[in-house]
């Protein structure tokens, strides 16, 4: 699925920008508190990865039908 789509606005992208980083940064946080440093930055470059793969695998409106990537 791509980032960004064709029909969002600016304020829309930077908005899902933000919202990114936040969501980055908090589970970031909670990934250390929880499992501490080494583990959590370990647990956080693990859970970051998979969510990123989600994201790519996950075919958009865009995409012609039965499209494989």
């Amino acid at each position: 699925m791509p980032y960004f789509t064709s029909d969002q606005t600016p304020g829309i992208r930077t908005a899902k920008v933000l919202a990114d980083v936040f969501c980055a940064l908090l589970l970031a946080t909670f990934s250390i508190v929880f499992f501490g440093w080494i583990g959590g930055l370990a647990a956080f470059i693990v859970l970051e990865g998979c969510l990123l793969a989600v994201d790519w695998l996950v075919p958009s409106k865009d995409d012609a039908a039965a499209v494989v990537r």
